[in-house]
């Protein structure tokens, strides 16, 4: 090869080596400047129809805006690349606050409600309660309630026969049998003897509630040492077996106010028979006999004032040196609110 055909070939390779190699470019759309400034214009009246109130919302649509000034005046030729855009725009989101006076009326009456509901429930289970532990006092006035609608008062028998003495007792006395001298109209002259037993107890007897119930002494000493816990207690339990004769006071016959106290209701598991004696006391009217029976001597006195009075009012227990009988028990049936005085006078 000769030295002319080295020179060329040489400069031949240097023209190809400086020569660029053309990259393969995607193909560009070409886009008029008009169109693109319209496309511009209508993306921004379409971000501007819509007002996001969030702010990273806004925040993501003033960046999405700037992106875009920033495209159209970076200068990239006429030729642009469309690709189809990912963002979404949501519909405007207003909070809406609720009117606060509805709510606080609404949450008041809500709790007004809710109160009374809980004073009915309570309410409700309170009186199942009360008339299960009063059960038996309350049965006993239902009973009482029922018999004078069938017309069948009294029907205990050891009240009926004080009953029927009292009726058939005279205030004018035996009158004298006249003189015969014939022996068979003497001997028909002769009445049948009726002698009355008493108790070997002391006892009070009302026949217009059907009771005959033991009277309880009570011993004094707890009265004289002014230990008012202990009296109580021994009072009570002394009710577990009758009435009871309250201590201190006068006994009958001795001219003085007998005052006897009993229930008219107590616990149902309470052990003692005589837990309802006085539920039916109330009954008792103006009028009434009441025979009391002590050291086998009867008594018999008359209602003459029936009145409800406190716990505090303990002047009917006083001893004013009138002569009567005082009946107590608590009212009404089943509390100890008050208490209820029967008043009678001997006969």
């Amino acid at each position: 090869m000769s030295k002319d055909q080295d020179l060329s070939l040489i400069q031949d390779s240097s023209v190809m080596t400086n020569t660029p190699k053309k990259s393969a470019q995607p193909q560009e759309i070409p886009i008029l400047e008009g169109d693109l400034k319209k496309n511009l214009a209508d993306q921004s009246t379409d971000q501007s129809t819509f007002s996001i109130s969030k702010p990273a919302l806004s925040a993501q649509a003033s960046n999405t805006s700037t992106t875009k000034a920033e495209a159209s005046t970076t200068p990239t030729g006429p030729t642009i690349s469309q690709t189809p855009s990912t963002d979404s725009v949501s519909p405007t989101t207003r909070s809406i606050s609720p009117n606060p006076a509805p709510h606080k009326s609404n949450s008041t009456l809500a709790k007004i409600w809710h109160a009374l509901e809980f004073i009915a429930v309570t309410a409700f289970i309170f009186t199942i309660l009360f008339f299960l532990i009063n059960f038996q006092s309350y049965s006993a006035l239902f009973q009482s309630k029922l018999d004078q609608l069938r017309g069948q008062l009294n029907n205990n028998p050891y009240t009926q026969d004080e009953q029927n003495q009292l009726k058939n007792a005279s205030s004018e006395g035996q009158k004298p049998l006249p003189i015969v001298t014939n022996s068979t109209a003497a001997k028909k002259q002769i009445p049948e003897l009726t002698l009355s037993i008493a108790p070997p107890d002391d006892r009070v007897v009302i026949p217009r509630i059907g009771q005959n119930v033991p009277v309880i002494r009570v011993p004094t000493d707890l009265l004289l040492r002014r230990d008012w816990t202990a009296l109580e207690k021994q009072i009570q339990e002394a009710l577990r077996f009758g009435v009871v004769h309250f201590p201190g006071t006068a006994m009958p016959g001795d001219g003085g106010n007998v005052v006897i106290t009993g229930h008219s209701s107590y616990f149902p598991w309470d052990p003692g028979r005589f837990k309802d004696v006085f539920a039916l006391l109330h009954q008792v009217q103006v009028g009434d006999k009441i025979v009391v029976y002590h050291e086998q001597k009867k008594y018999t006195y008359e209602v003459y004032e029936k009145k409800v009075v406190k716990p505090t009012q303990v002047d009917v227990l006083t001893q004013n040196g009138e002569d009567r009988l005082t009946l107590i028990t608590c009212t009404p049936v089943g509390t100890d609110l008050n208490r209820l005085v029967v008043l009678a006078k001997p006969v």
